[in-house]
Order: C-alpha cells, then sequence, then structure tokens
C-alpha cells in the first residue's frame, strides 16, 4: 500500500481529493490537512510514501514543503498545478519535484501519478513538457559526454520510468541503473534525476 499525504487549502477541493484518493485500492489515506506546516507535522509521525501538495498554500507554499520533504527524505511529493503560475512550476522543478498533476486531470492520471513517483519514476504530463522547451533553455551539449546506454537511461528517465522498470527495458541490473544515474549526474554537473527530464526536454 502506498502511503499518501493531501494538502490543500481549499475544503471543498481537499474534499474531493479525500474522497478520489480512498477509492484506489493501493493507496492508505494518512492525513488531509490544509496547510504545509501540517504536512510537515505529519511526515514527522508518521509514514509517509507520497504528499500529494497544492502548488499555492498561505504561510507555506507547496514548493517550499516539497523542498523540505525532499531534504529530510520524509516524502516524495507530487504538486497540484495550473498553468498560470510558471514561475512556481520553473522553482519547483529546481528543488528537484518529480511529480506534476494538472487539477483537472482525469482520476486515472492522478492514481498513476502517485504509483510512478512512490516507485521513484517522474511524472510530467505534455503540457508540463511544452512548458519546459518554451520556458527552460538548455543546450543539448549537456549529455555529449554520456555513452550511448547512460544516454539511453536519460531518456527512459524523461519518459518517468523508475529504476526497476529501466532496468527491465535495457535488460541489467537495477543496481547498474543506479551505478549509471551516478554517473551521468556527475558528467553532466545535475543534482536529481529531474534535472536530467528537463533537461533532456529542454535541448529537444
Amino acid at each position: 500500500m502506498i502511503r499518501v499525504l493531501l494538502a490543500d487549502d481549499d475544503a471543498l477541493v481537499l474534499q474531493g481529493l479525500t474522497t478520489i484518493v480512498s477509492s484506489f485500492d493501493d493507496v492508505e489515506l494518512v492525513g488531509a490537512v490544509g496547510s504545509g506546516k501540517e504536512v510537515l507535522a505529519l511526515a514527522a509521525q508518521t509514514q509517509v510514501d507520497v504528499a500529494v501538495l497544492d502548488i499555492r498554500m498561505p504561510g507555506m507554499d507547496g514548493i517550499e514543503v516539497a523542498r523540505r520533504l525532499i531534504e529530510q527524505k520524509a516524502a516524495t511529493p507530487l504538486l497540484l498545478t495550473t498553468f498560470d503560475e510558471p514561475d512556481l512550476i520553473t522553482r519547483s522543478l529546481e528543488v528537484g519535484v518529480a511529480g506534476y498533476v494538472l487539477k483537472n486531470s482525469p482520476v486515472e492520471r492522478l492514481h498513476s501519478a502517485i504509483v510512478t513517483v512512490a516507485a521513484g519514476g517522474t511524472v510530467f504530463s505534455p503540457d508540463i513538457i511544452d512548458f519546459i522547451r518554451a520556458q527552460i533553455h538548455a543546450p543539448s551539449e549537456c549529455f555529449s559526454r554520456l555513452t550511448e546506454r547512460e544516454r539511453a537511461v536519460v531518456e527512459l528517465i524523461a519518459q518517468g520510468l523508475d529504476n526497476e522498470q529501466i532496468a527491465q527495458r535495457l535488460y541489467i541490473a537495477n543496481g547498474t541503473v543506479r551505478n549509471h544515474i551516478s554517473s551521468i549526474l556527475e558528467k553532466t554537473d545535475l543534482k536529481h534525476r529531474t534535472q536530467i527530464a528537463v533537461r533532456y526536454y529542454a535541448g529537444k
């Protein structure tokens, strides 16, 4: 079971999310709160696998909450976004948030995103990818020093695959995938797999 924490300062949205997420057979809802401080407090008290966060919350926005969760290794954040907030999306990409879901997404997409980020994958909707290409300019030479196998790993990371899925796709061991990712980060001077995916799409 994937242990999920929800956070949105809009009570009606939070109620709707609670109903939706509670219906997922492979998800256990461990809390539904209205502020970033409550997220951090609950994540410190109980195991949380994925924290679904509204990107805009008073006091402490979803990006700052996400940054702290990642830093503390307390949970994997999944941000709820709209597209009238490009500065916030750019900030969240820099922090290393690996999952984004539009607030008007179908229920199936939310479930898929939770499962993917819980497994260590990334979730970029087509709209997010278009945003990255339009707003973030990175030279394709970023990956010029990589081996052919490392470039294959980069592409699969950008597609949202987790390490186990990459290993199965390339017929290699999980440990080999981890070694490839470490090498990719070292050669490109990137910090995390979200930046790998962002640079991949920005350079295309």
